[in-house]
């Protein structure tokens, strides 16, 4: 049924790619002294802003099941969450619609051309509650000690330096708080990057437990992704 999609999905990101490749060069070539400017690395995995669009089809609330996954989170109203990789903002709406007016969405993302979309289309919803944040390949620049969750949705395959990104996620928890990891089955079917460039579950188990995270549960309700949710040790835990 998403065999159109999944060939969407797979062409935009490969134009992301060479997106990214050609931007890494320019960098290189226009920078001062012929270095590349510190503050903008390149990331060729990213997903390129103008083929957000491609991503929104009518059909992705049947297989994404936001609900669902915020209900698994324990997203309620009154939360402080985070949507990191914002994006175009899909899933930004969709937990602020959530939250509500006493509740906190911070939208991050480490490419400004995709806040300033998401922040376009939270304005076009009258959504007063999300703020934006530009985060780094290592830090999501998210408040400490102050997310009721923390969520992963189609990016985490994309992260470049996962310790560090894990270890300040983390920091941005309260005690209780909790991180989603959704992302892409590598079994070929559903929408989605290439299979080359989708992670294991096992991968984020480990890279997670690696920065301190520990595995709360393993969602299975979902058709072509899988969920697993994580926490922060809790003083004398075994």
């Amino acid at each position: 049924m998403h065999s159109g999609i999944r060939q969407v999905w797979t062409a935009a990101w490969w134009r992301g790619i060479v997106a990214g490749a050609v931007a890494a060069a320019c960098m290189f070539v226009l920078a001062p002294g012929g270095a590349r400017a510190q503050s903008r690395p390149s990331h060729g995995k990213l997903f390129a802003p103008q083929d957000l669009g491609l991503l929104e089809g009518p059909d992705r609330d049947l297989w994404q099941l936001p609900d669902q996954i915020m209900d698994a989170l324990g997203i309620a109203e009154g939360a402080l969450v985070a949507d990191l990789g914002a994006g175009g903002g899909w899933f930004t709406i969709r937990l602020a619609r959530r939250v509500g007016a006493n509740g906190l969405v911070f939208a991050e993302d480490i490419q400004p051309q995709m806040l300033e979309a998401t922040m376009r289309r939270v304005g076009r919803e009258g959504l007063g509650n999300v703020r934006r944040v530009l985060g780094t390949a290592e830090d999501p620049r998210l408040p400490a000690g102050t997310l009721d969750a923390v969520l992963i949705v189609d990016t985490y395959h994309e992260l470049d330096n996962r310790d560090a990104m894990l270890r300040n996620i983390a920091k941005s928890l309260k005690p209780q708080g909790r991180v989603g990891v959704v992302d892409f089955k590598r079994d070929g079917l559903g929408p989605g990057p290439a299979l080359e460039e989708r992670v294991d579950p096992e991968q984020v188990v480990r890279d997670a437990e690696a920065a301190g995270l520990r595995l709360v549960r393993r969602e299975t309700f979902l058709p072509y992704q899988f969920m697993l949710v994580f926490s922060r040790p809790q003083p004398g835990a075994q």
